[in-house]
């Protein structure tokens, strides 16, 4: 996604009719290879839970579609029936979440090419794909937006220092 204006502008008139607002982030370090995710779940502007933890061996996008695979989690196990957005700052997941998985899902969790050879590649993640998309389509009152990250969001900014928190607790423990 770009940040374009129409972007920019939907995240009030996005959350507007959602109960729930929920932010997921995830978060990388290459040097070492361990990364972080989190997500903070608010309902009238007053925080109710969170989570976060920690991944070895892992990239970006990896973090981020665990941030949300959580956040969705925790949103079916806790809060069933009530509407809820869940924001995220990857342009990645929420893209997938609402164009792409629905297309690969179609295609066997294939990637869509134009190339017959290319065609036959598996996505990456496609466990992860798979978790979201059955959380997902358990639950039709779930909408996944896109906010820009590092813009002053509070819901955002929690998430990606609670994400940090957990690569931080790798150090010296197990894997996730």
């Amino acid at each position: 996604m770009t940040d374009n204006t129409d972007t920019i502008l939907l995240p009030e008139s996005i959350a507007a009719g959602h109960d729930l607002r929920v932010f997921a982030d995830g978060c990388y370090e290459p040097g070492s290879g361990e990364g972080g995710w989190a997500f903070v779940v608010y309902r009238n502007h007053a925080e109710v839970a969170s989570g976060f933890g920690g991944v070895r061996d892992t990239a970006n996008n990896t973090t981020e579609l665990i941030a949300l695979l959580e956040a969705v989690t925790w949103i079916n196990s806790n809060a069933t029936g009530e509407a809820a957005v869940v924001w995220s700052d990857s342009a990645y997941a929420v893209r997938g979440c609402n164009q792409l998985r629905h297309i690969w899902k179609n295609n066997g969790w294939k990637k869509i090419s134009a190339n017959a050879k290319i065609r036959s590649r598996t996505i990456a993640n496609p466990d992860l794909w798979k978790a979201i998309d059955g959380q997902l389509s358990r639950n039709r009152l779930l909408t996944i937006a896109w906010c820009k990250g590092h813009s002053g969001l509070a819901g955002n900014e929690h998430a990606d220092e609670l994400a940090e928190r957990g690569r931080r607790s790798l150090r010296g423990k197990g894997i996730r």
